[in-house]
C-alpha cells in the first residue's frame, strides 16, 4: 500500500507518517520545506500547488493540513476543495485529519459541541471553518473520503496506548466520562482506516480507552 501525508511536517502529519513507516507500509511525506518526518521518499510542494500528477501511485492520500489564523481559516475549504477536485472520480482514498467541533451531542443531530455553552470563545471559528469544510465534504460523491474527527481533548504530547474507542457522528466518552485521546493514539487510528478503508464518504470519530 502506497500512502501520502499532505502537511507532513505537523504534529499530527508527523506521529501519522511514523505510525504507517512503523507498519512497514510505503509513505511519501508531503511538505512545504524541509523534511522532518521519518519518511524517506518526499514530494516538495505547498499543497495548493499539488497535481493530479504529483497524487498518481498512490492507494490513500491524508490530508493532515491545518490553519489557525483568521485570514488562513478559509482554507480548511479551499485546501480540501483542491484535494478533491485532484481526486475526482480517482480509486485513491482521501482520509482527512478533522476537528471535534462538528460533533453532534445528541441523537437527533441537531446540536453539536462548538454550539454548547462551554464550548471555548477561541475555538469557535476554527471549529465553525472545519464544520463547514466538512459539510462541502459531505456533498463530494465523486471522492472516497474518510472525515476523522479526534476527541474534545486532543493532545499532542500525549502517550501512545495503542487502544482506542471507534465512534460515529457524536461526541463519544469513554469509561471515565472523557472526550480525550493523544495524537500519537489519532494516529493509530487514522493508519487502521487507511489499511481497511472501512468508511467511506463517512465520518468517524475516535476516543482514548
Amino acid at each position: 500500500m502506497k500512502i501520502a501525508v499532505i502537511c507532513a511536517n505537523g504534529k499530527a502529519g508527523k506521529l501519522i507518517v511514523k505510525e504507517a513507516v512503523e507498519r512497514g507500509l510505503d509513505v511519501t511525506a508531503v511538505v512545504r520545506g524541509e523534511n522532518h518526518t521519518v519518511a524517506t521518499q518526499v514530494i516538495k510542494k505547498d499543497l495548493f500547488d499539488l497535481t493530479v500528477s504529483d497524487l498518481e501511485g498512490f492507494d490513500v492520500i491524508i490530508d493532515a493540513f491545518g490553519a489557525w489564523t483568521p485570514e488562513t481559516l478559509p482554507q480548511h475549504s479551499t485546501s480540501l476543495k483542491h484535494l478533491c477536485d485532484l481526486m475526482s472520480d480517482k480509486d485513491a482514498r482521501l482520509l482527512i485529519v478533522g476537528g471535534a467541533g462538528s460533533l453532534y451531542i445528541n441523537a437527533e443531530h441537531t446540536t453539536q459541541v462548538m454550539d454548547g455553552p462551554d464550548f471555548p470563545d477561541i475555538f469557535k471559528p476554527l471549529a465553525s471553518h472545519m464544520g463547514k469544510a466538512l459539510e462541502e465534504l459531505r456533498i463530494r460523491n465523486d471522492v472516497k473520503w474518510t472525515y476523522v474527527s479526534p476527541a474534545g481533548d486532543f493532545q499532542a504530547e500525549g502517550a501512545r496506548t495503542g487502544n482506542y474507542i471507534l465512534g460515529g457522528e457524536e461526541l463519544t466518552l469513554n469509561s471515565k466520562g472523557q472526550s480525550v485521546i493523544s495524537y500519537a493514539d489519532y494516529a493509530i487510528a487514522m493508519i487502521d482506516e487507511a489499511v481497511k478503508g472501512k468508511y467511506i464518504q463517512q465520518r468517524i470519530s475516535v476516543v482514548a480507552e
